[in-house]
Parts: structure tokens; C-alpha cells; sequence
């Protein structure tokens, strides 16, 4: 039991990021409770733990303090429902450093239909969307969440999705959608930009950006 408890202690932040191969993909398999039961060769690189360390121990060893808990409850509220999710995380590596990521879920059923396990890929997310849109975003959350605590923050949430008319999923989608479109702009002309992008969101994007 001691054992389990030193490979969960966490790590004192630091305001550093981790050095990864940013066009690769993370994943990892856990079951109905987020207790890891795979993860990739990327995952290992990336959060400086041995896959050994990672074993039976819950998603959130990788947990950051700058995220506000309000994120998970929307996440948990998501993907226990069977939902297409997609979330933007910053994460805490075993050195204290830091990385931003965006999640795609797939579900692993039972003959029943009945969820048995949640499989993510995570990607890196682009620097713009970040300091721009998701960490303002995300310190007003947690700063509501440390003087009011989750249920104020989550009432500010929703209202902040409801000005802009969109879902928390609609939002994220929309700013990487945006990155994508604005990058793009500045290799070729605006009239089949503009073309590629609609094409791309007809596909969808995150199957595109995820590879699946």
C-alpha cells in the first residue's frame, strides 16, 4: 500500500514545458473508474513515467493544479453517457513540467452495449489556441473554483457557453477548426483555404486531426 501511495505522490509544478514530438499521439485504455490499464510508448515519453508506474493507478496522476475541476465534471458527465467528446487538458509530468493536450474518446462496450473501458488519444494542441482562448478561460474557472468552489464555476461556465450559443465540445471544435483555417491562410490564397476548411468540417475535423 506504501508502495502505491509514493508512485501516485505528486509532483511540485514547475512553469517549464515538456520537450515531445508534438505530431505524435498519446493514448491510453482505463477502465469505467479512469484507472489506467494501457498506455502507449508516447504516454510513457511525454508524462516521465514508466509504464510500470502507470499501471492501476488513476488517470489523474498526470492531473495538473492550473485546471479547474469543472473541466472533469463535464468530461466524466460526457463520456459516462457514451458522448463524442473532446476536451483541452493541461497535464503534469513526473518532472513538473507541463503539457497541453486535446482528448478524443472511444468507447470499448460489452455485449450488452454496456461501456467497459474508455480509449484516449491525445494530441498536442496549438500554442494560439491557448494562450489566446483556454488558459484566460480556464484561470477565471479556477479562480472562481478556489474563492466559490466547482458549482459556481460551473454556473459561470454555462454562461459563457450560452453567449457564444454553443456547447463546451461546439467550442473547442470551433477554436481548432479557426488554428487550422488561420494557418492555412498564411501558405495560400484566402478562396481555397476557405474551400478546404468547409471540406474538411463536412469529413469532420477531429477524425481528420486525430487520424481515425
Amino acid at each position: 500500500m506504501n508502495e502505491v501511495k509514493e508512485m501516485t505522490k505528486r509532483p511540485i509544478p514547475i512553469d517549464k514545458e515538456v520537450a515531445w514530438d508534438k505530431t505524435q499521439t498519446i493514448m491510453s485504455k482505463t477502465d469505467l473508474y479512469g484507472t489506467i490499464e494501457y498506455a502507449n510508448e508516447v504516454f510513457v515519453d511525454v508524462c516521465g513515467y514508466e509504464d510500470y508506474e502507470l499501471m492501476a493507478q488513476p488517470h489523474n496522476i498526470v492531473r495538473h493544479p492550473d485546471m479547474p475541476k469543472v473541466v472533469f465534471k463535464v468530461l466524466w458527465e460526457n463520456i459516462q453517457k457514451g458522448n463524442q467528446f473532446h476536451g483541452i487538458v493541461k497535464n503534469l509530468a513526473k518532472s513538473g513540467r507541463y503539457y497541453w493536450v486535446i482528448t478524443n474518446f472511444e468507447y470499448s462496450r460489452d455485449e450488452n452495449g454496456d461501456i467497459v473501458n474508455y480509449i484516449a488519444r491525445r494530441k498536442a494542441v496549438p500554442q494560439d489556441v491557448i494562450a489566446k482562448h483556454i488558459e484566460p478561460l480556464y484561470k477565471k474557472l479556477l479562480q472562481i473554483e478556489q474563492v466559490s468552489g466547482v458549482g459556481a464555476s460551473e454556473k459561470y461556465l454555462i454562461g459563457f457557453l450560452e453567449e457564444q450559443g454553443l456547447s463546451y465540445v461546439d467550442l473547442i471544435t470551433k477554436l481548432m477548426v479557426e488554428d487550422q483555417k488561420n494557418q492555412q491562410l498564411q501558405q495560400v490564397s484566402q478562396t481555397s483555404v476557405v474551400g478546404e476548411i468547409e471540406e474538411e468540417e463536412k469529413k469532420g475535423f477531429f477524425s481528420r486531426f486525430f487520424g481515425i
